[in-house]
């Protein structure tokens, strides 16, 4: 195989949009692009997205038609069980795109994008003889995006994590979840059946509606697609940031949920006495939020005390391509420049 491949073609597949990037070795970025997001248990859809993308990152490259990198790093929503990251790993190796392949659910992607250099979940002496995705780099990693879900990695690579199918396996939250809840509460306060609040307002208003009548009429009808109600989370946090008590409950419930998920991760894994990193990513994290990160801050130090709190800075791409720099044994030096290369950007607060 040619020796001047990128060593990484990194996939970050949301809910809301993909991205990819090609990057050397040495952490530069040659190349990146984005797409749509990932469709809800669709082999061949998810692999038309990362098809497409890698079209266009080879293009953007000048290489089509032969291998594009080393290794793939593809961290992709909707791959929630096992079964399916091997599925969707065994048709991209398929594609010819790259010597070898590794597909993990983009949770991952924001733990690893968390794990900055020094930091604790930095422990790179012991390599487990089976190393869970980015092993010597342990930690609990929580998104709250569209939805929500939580890993965890252990120093000795074993790994945790959560079905995330949404209601049907317990969850709660996320951008499409408080959003139902918010039209839920403003519905009520419109109609009498419940406490007034800010929402009766502000819930029609990001429709560009008079009322919430017209809202849940709209969504009955088909004139407003029921995923549209995850875009009201800015205008919850916004509520609850002006003191509106329902508001602010829903922020909590939020918060609460986080928490439980983080805390029996790190149970699970023996990691509540440690000095372990919680990191926190997707649109409803990233927002920073005072109410719900302090809240999030506060029920987690209440059961461990020892672990570190922290949101990403960088886009979860950046984390899918650590992951995949990990993998190929990465030059000195490689996580600093990629991690320069995204500063900019900042993490995406896609709800």
């Amino acid at each position: 195989m040619s020796g001047d491949l990128a060593a990484v073609l990194a996939v970050d597949g949301g809910n809301s949009k993909t991205d990819a990037a090609l990057v050397a070795a040495d952490g530069t970025v040659l190349a990146a692009t984005r797409g749509p997001g990932m469709p809800t248990a669709d082999l061949d859809g998810s692999l038309r997205v990362i098809g497409d993308l890698i079209g266009l990152i080879e293009r953007q490259a000048g290489q089509p038609g032969r291998p594009a990198a080393r290794h793939i790093s593809a961290c992709v929503a909707n791959a929630d069980l096992p079964e399916e990251e091997e599925e969707l790993a065994t048709a991209i190796r398929a594609g010819g795109w790259s010597v070898s392949t590794e597909v993990v659910n983009d949770t991952f992607a924001v733990l690893r994008a968390g794990l900055t250099a020094g930091a604790p979940g930095r422990d790179g002496d012991d390599t487990p003889e089976k190393p869970g995705p980015g092993a010597a780099h342990w930690g609990v990693g929580v998104t709250c995006g569209a939805g929500i879900n939580c890993v965890g990695v252990a120093p000795d690579g074993r790994t945790t994590r959560y079905l995330a199918l949404g209601m049907i396996s317990g969850d709660w939250g996320g951008g499409y979840g408080i959003g139902r809840a918010a039209l839920w509460w403003a519905m009520r306060a419109e109609d009498g059946r419940g406490p007034d609040t800010v929402l009766r307002a502000a819930v029609p208003a990001h429709f560009g509606l008079p009322a919430v009548h017209d809202v849940a009429v709209g969504i009955h009808q088909g004139k407003i697609g029921r995923d549209d109600v995850g875009g009201l989370a800015p205008a919850l946090l916004a509520a609850a940031a002006a003191g509106d008590e329902v508001a602010r409950r829903l922020v909590r419930r939020q918060a609460e949920e986080i928490v439980v998920m983080a805390l029996v991760a790190m149970r699970r894994l023996g990691l509540t006495g440690l000095a372990t990193p919680v990191v926190l990513g997707g649109g409803l994290l990233t927002a920073r939020d005072p109410l719900l990160t302090a809240t999030i801050a506060e029920g987690i130090a209440a059961e461990a005390p020892l672990a570190t709190v922290r949101i990403v800075d960088v886009p979860p791409i950046a984390g899918a391509v650590l992951l995949g720099l990990d993998r190929v044994g990465a030059a000195p030096g490689a996580e600093r420049r990629l991690r320069a290369a995204y500063a900019t950007a900042g993490p995406s607060h896609h709800w």
